[in-house]
């Protein structure tokens, strides 16, 4: 794989020419809607041919609402598509969404679906209250259990992915007795089980998103662990890379310790943020996808500068009403700097929040480095 970080005075034509590939190569790859305005400090993906790959599984988030056409690029690029969300409700009932098509077209390129499920009331966010009833009760856990394993059935999904957040610590080993009892329900009907955890450096790390999220129980009752290695840089926080390869690399370090590496599907992010500065408490950064960065910085006419340590691109710009601004995103370099992870710890792949925004460079990095694996 060759990376190229534009210089002053690099044109297509050169790159091309000097690494000897067809310039349509890199303008594709690149998703470059206007090759002639290249952006000094942009990393460009060069494509080579590369056999000696390992296979891995990739998992992509998604919400209904993505478009067809994102969804059909991004679908050879994965093993699972996991479909956000079911909501459940405290007495184990489910809200249902508009997946019908989603699971069609998985199956037709050969890609698994993957239900989920999250502790979330419809339109707002996690909510500790809804996980903790469902938790402390058979009558509901029973009841919801059936309802998973009924839509599994009737929406012909190939799994399931448990995506409990704000778990309050008091419930730790109650969620842990509820993965014990959908594992035994559902893997002998066929289906896989996945969770989604947050990012955590020790077991004893405090905090609600972080204390129930047993990493040791999930790795010895599940199929395949989804860990959050995101949000660092996040939406009320000061500005940072969303994905920092040095934080991700310590929470691996942990992880394989007590989790079968096999079993990790990494986290990585497909947006960036645009935050004001100066960073004031309680302010919100501005979501952004990782083309719309690079557009922006070409319409501000930015220099992309690259942070050594947390592995990210990221600019700065002033608005039109002189306020400083500062921008984190992905590009093939963070982007190959976290994929290597994968080989280092040994993981079983990879897990994108979310595919909805559909970014080349990410795919074809991904491509270049690890054969992905298809189970249908």
């Amino acid at each position: 794989m060759v990376i190229h970080t534009v210089q002053p005075g690099d044109s297509v034509y050169t790159i091309a020419k000097n690494n000897n590939v067809p310039m349509e190569d890199i303008v594709e790859g690149n998703q470059l809607s206007d090759p002639s305005k290249l952006i000094v400090g942009q990393a460009l993906f060069i494509p080579e041919e590369n056999m000696a790959k390992r296979e891995i599984y990739v998992n992509g988030y998604t919400y209904p609402s993505i478009r067809s056409a994102v969804l059909k690029a991004t679908l050879p690029y994965l093993t699972y598509l996991s479909i956000f969300t079911y909501t459940i409700n405290a007495d184990g009932t489910l809200n249902p969404i508009n997946d019908t098509e989603l699971i069609r077209a998985a199956r037709e390129a050969d890609v698994a679906p993957m239900m989920v499920i999250a502790n979330m009331k419809t339109g707002e966010g996690f909510k500790s209250d809804l996980a903790s009833s469902v938790l402390n009760s058979e009558q509901a856990q029973n009841r919801l259990i059936q309802n998973v394993i009924t839509t599994m059935r009737s929406k012909n999904y190939f799994g399931l992915d448990i995506d409990f957040e704000y778990v309050y610590p008091s419930d730790r080993e109650a969620y842990n007795r509820f993965l014990e009892k959908v594992a035994k329900a559902i893997t002998p009907l066929g289906y896989t089980l996945t969770t989604a955890i947050a990012p955590k450096l020790s077991d004893s790390q405090i905090g609600l998103l972080y204390q129930a999220h047993d990493y040791a129980a999930h790795g010895r009752l599940v199929d395949h662990v989804i860990i959050m290695t995101y949000e660092w840089g996040y939406t009320y926080g000061p500005a940072m890379a969303v994905s920092p390869a040095d934080q991700v690399e310590r929470v691996l370090q942990y992880a394989v310790k007590v989790i079968p590496p096999r079993k990790i599907l990494m986290g990585m992010p497909n947006y960036g943020y645009d935050w004001t500065l100066p960073f004031v408490k309680g302010t919100a950064a501005r979501s952004l996808s990782n083309i719309g960065a690079l557009q922006l910085a070409a319409r501000v006419n930015a220099r992309i500068q690259y942070d050594p340590k947390q592995q990210a691109p990221f600019f700065r710009y002033y608005d039109e009403n002189r306020k400083q601004h500062e921008v984190w995103f992905d590009d093939a370099r963070s982007i190959a700097a976290r994929l290597a992870l994968i080989n280092e710890y040994n993981l079983g792949g990879v897990s994108y929040w979310t595919v909805n925004n559909f970014f080349n460079a990410q795919f074809r990095v991904l491509e270049s480095m690890f054969r992905i694996k298809k189970l249908l």
